[in-house]
């Protein structure tokens, strides 16, 4: 543990060139959108990601900042669960959700306390048109998303990786399946209406994430644009990114809006919106500070409450590597007000990293715990984390309390 020296926040470093014990001397992160859930619900647990796949959990005391191994875990390391990189219940501790693998479509379930895996939904017998075959051209996304009641689930999958899908998949445990074909814009399941987008655009996926309301998918595609399907309709609304609705730059989804950094007027003009209706936008920064461009902004609000009116955190950084800090929020974390009532930023902490370019796990990648009060990220802290015997650079993960 030690004190950021800017701002006095307290800090934990995570992890060290011993951590990954299946792949030592590499380097580890986070989980890199800011969307799904590290934290467990009751905060005394979180993820690492690590070089080769897989995560690694460990326990945490909220009080005083102590991270320890699980029962599960050999005595000073991380336990190593049979999932890809998930995504925490919402509202039980000792849950997470995730796939065991890419190929077989399948979304399970992993109980720590009793260390049993248990089948949530084979998306196989959602009954996708057309089918999908096997074969490692065919497989699911990491992008496992869940409603705030955990009562329904989202994946996008179908192509041979990431920004090759075709499918969103959103799985109701009452009402079963339905599902989006981005290439042939055709909708279908065991609920809701089925038919045609409302939009007569085909596009592949990036990744898609559930609001928490479970009532909206916002689809990330290939192009200048991102989706957003109402699920109880066939209503699929597009927000171009070069459009003047400011829909660029990273994002993050609550119950019923999107905050967002569109890279308009200066790169801490953040903005929030309502699903409902995409172009009614609010800026959360006034008067803009003085701060050019240069920064940007990777958000996460996995701490967001009904009313959307939880800060919103963030990290910011340069994406030429430039680790200047000749201005505020540069290099920063740091959480925004969006409850309307005030523009508020809190500054936390420098992070310290230095992006190197083609090496994605280098950036200051970071999530929120559930309850607000612990930001986890990565860093390599100044480059000074050296480089791991596979020849790439290392990277650490670390904790700034937002108190």
């Amino acid at each position: 543990m030690f004190v950021d020296p800017d701002f006095g926040s307290s800090m934990v470093r995570v992890t060290d060139e011993t951590t990954n014990y299946i792949n030592p001397g590499t380097y580890l992160t986070v989980e890199g959108s800011g969307k799904a859930n590290e934290w467990s619900a009751d905060g005394k647990k979180f993820y690492v990601t690590k070089r080769g796949g897989g995560t690694l959990v460990f326990g945490f005391d909220p009080v005083t900042m102590i991270i320890s191994s699980l029962p599960q875990a050999e005595p000073g390391r991380g336990f190593h669960p049979p999932l890809r990189p998930g995504t925490f219940s919402n509202v039980d501790p000792d849950l997470i959700y995730g796939t065991p693998d890419p190929y077989s479509l399948t979304i399970v379930s992993y109980r720590f306390s009793t260390g049993v895996s248990t089948p949530v939904i084979n998306t196989r017998t959602c009954g996708l048109q057309p089918t999908l075959g096997y074969g490692r051209s065919i497989v699911s996304d990491d992008d496992v998303s869940l409603s705030a009641d955990d009562k329904r689930i989202s994946i996008s999958e179908g192509g041979s990786q990431f920004d090759k899908h075709m499918f969103v998949v959103v799985y109701d445990k009452t009402l079963g399946c339905r599902w989006y074909n981005t290439q042939t814009g055709q909708i279908g399941g065991q609920w809701g209406p089925r038919g045609k987008a409302t939009i007569d655009t085909s596009y592949l996926i990036v990744h898609a994430r559930l609001a928490l309301n479970g009532k909206y998918v916002r689809i990330g595609g290939t192009a200048h644009v991102w989706y957003l399907w109402n699920l109880a309709t066939l209503k699929v609304t597009s927000c171009p990114l070069d459009s003047d609705m400011d829909c660029a730059g990273y994002g993050a989804i609550g119950y019923n809006d999107y905050v967002n950094a569109p890279g308009t007027r200066n790169d801490m003009n953040v903005v929030k919106r309502p699903l409902s209706h995409l172009s009614r936008i609010t800026p959360l920064v006034y008067p803009l500070p003085n701060t050019g461009w240069g920064q940007e902004e990777h958000f996460s609000w996995n701490n967001v409450d009904a009313k959307d009116s939880t800060p919103v955190c963030a990290s910011e950084y340069s994406y030429d590597g430039d680790m200047t800090i000749d201005q505020p929020f540069a290099g920063e974390i740091i959480c925004i007000e969006t409850d309307g009532l005030a523009s508020t930023v809190w500054r936390f902490a420098h992070h310290r990293a230095a992006f190197f370019t083609g090496y994605f796990h280098t950036q200051p990648l970071g999530t929120v715990s559930k309850d607000g009060r612990f930001f986890l990220f990565s860093s390599d802290w100044d480059a000074q984390l050296g480089i791991g015997p596979d020849g790439t650079p290392r990277s650490d993960v670390f904790i700034v309390k937002l108190e």
